[in-house]
C-alpha cells in the first residue's frame, strides 16, 4: 500500500493541474501560478512518500 504522502500528493499536484487550465482559459495570472504551486508542492509531497515506501520496503 503506498505511503499516504504519495496519495496526497498525487491529488495536490492533479488540483494543481486542474487550476492552472482554469486559470488559462480565464486568463487568471493568479490561478495560473496557484495551479503551478500546487503541482510544485504535490511533487514534493509525492517524492517523501516515495522515500517513506522505500526505506519501509527495505525494512520488511
Amino acid at each position: 500500500m503506498p505511503d499516504h504522502d504519495r496519495v496526497e500528493g498525487a491529488a495536490k499536484n492533479l488540483g494543481g493541474n486542474i487550476k492552472e487550465a482554469a486559470g488559462k482559459v480565464t486568463g487568471d495570472e493568479k490561478l495560473k501560478a496557484d495551479g503551478r504551486a500546487d503541482q510544485a508542492e504535490g511533487k514534493i509531497q509525492n517524492a517523501v512518500g516515495g522515500l517513506k515506501d522505500t526505506i519501509r520496503d527495505k525494512r520488511n
